[in-house]
């Protein structure tokens, strides 16, 4: 459970933490130097935080899920550690051990060699032969795992197994069940609730299957292990690492789903929120010029009346001004605007070749 809840931590501080450095890496290294980089809150720089996060997210779920079969696979079983397969019979056992014995007892090592550690390994192949060649303590360790050996006091026959397995398991799943509703219930994981609930009651169902199960089930046999083989030096799982691992798949995958769900299903949500906060920055721009067109305004005027204090009073000398800037206005807008100056040019051009007025657009 502490190793669940710390992955847990993990999924919901790395990826965002993680997103933020990719994205700042992504643009120092894709935008040349000296070029604009997207702004936080525009659009782009949105668009590329959710893609950016959405290929994290997945990197990180794949790289959950490697650890998890790493750590199996690093820890073994008693069947790797004598070297057998899972369908060894008794014979088969004992025949190993025979050969083992022969190579790493005690009484068999180099002089030089570090005697105590040959006795401990000797031993260990020993507890390994006989945890297999006993039907109980075999079955239950083919579907509980190496936690039956810490187990006090030890049971003795396959209901005492089961009864303890089961009530372990009961404790587990309604431990699992009652964080996951703690954590939607406060916000963390909002996606697929009925879904992830239906995900672990099969599992735990599965793991029941598993647990009660005389012989080992189908899938592990036929399915997950054939796949398994395909990778090179990857042993075969036994019922209890098949379930750790799916464990493990299952919490971490309705994690990332939860946080990539609405990366996915809502983009125009978050292209929405980007244009709203460009409007509100736009909107802010215009209100800031406005302003400031205001306040020039003033001050033209403040200086035209500094300008025109000399005539107060004077009606004549206001109306030859007006008169004055009027023509001044009319023949500075005449020489700026090029069509204006152009008609004036041809009609010019007419009077000097003596053409009648419109002659030129009847021909």
């Amino acid at each position: 459970m502490s190793d669940n809840l710390l992955s847990l931590a993990g999924w919901y501080i790395l990826p965002n933490l993680v997103t933020g450095w990719v994205q700042s890496a992504f643009y120092a290294v894709w935008i040349r130097a000296g070029d604009p980089k997207p702004q936080p809150g525009s659009r782009a720089f949105v668009q590329h935080r959710r893609r950016i996060n959405i290929l994290v997210i997945v990197a990180y779920l794949l790289y959950t899920i490697y650890e998890a079969d790493f750590q199996l696979r690093t820890a073994g079983n008693l069947y790797q550690d004598l070297g057998v397969g899972l369908d060894v019979n008794e014979r088969g056992i004992n025949s190993r051990f025979r050969r083992l014995t022969l190579l790493h007892h005690p009484d068999k090592v180099s002089p030089g060699s570090d005697r105590t550690t040959a006795e401990s390994y000797y031993v260990h192949l020993k507890f390994c032969r006989d945890i297999l060649i006993d039907p109980t303590k075999r079955f239950a360790y083919d579907r509980l795992g190496p936690d039956i050996f810490f187990w006090r006091p030890q049971p003795t026959s396959i209901p005492d197994f089961l009864t303890i397995g089961l009530r372990n398991l009961f404790f587990y799943y309604s431990g699992t069940a009652a964080v996951l509703t703690l954590l939607g219930f406060l916000g963390y994981i909002k996606q697929a609730a009925f879904w992830r609930f239906l995900a672990l009651a099969a599992l735990g169902v599965f793991e029941v299957h598993c647990l009660t199960n005389p012989t080992f089930p189908r899938l592990l046999m036929q399915m997950a292990n054939p796949i398994f083989a395909i990778i090179p030096t990857h042993p075969q799982f036994l019922p209890w690492q098949l379930i750790s691992l799916l464990r493990k798949l299952i919490l971490t995958a309705f994690i990332a789903f939860s946080q990539i769900g609405p990366l996915i299903t809502s983009p125009e949500a978050a292209a929405a929120a980007a244009s709203n906060q460009n409007d509100e920055v736009s909107q802010q721009q215009l209100q800031r010029i406005s302003a400031l067109g205001q306040a020039l305004e003033n001050e033209a005027n403040m200086l035209m009346g500094l300008e025109m204090t000399p005539f107060a009073g004077d009606e004549a000398a206001m109306r030859e001004m007006r008169g004055r800037m009027k023509r001044f206005l009319v023949d500075n807008t005449v020489r700026s605007n090029v069509e204006v100056r152009n008609a004036m040019g041809e009609a010019i051009a007419r009077r000097r070749q003596g053409v009648p007025h419109g002659a030129v657009g009847a021909r």
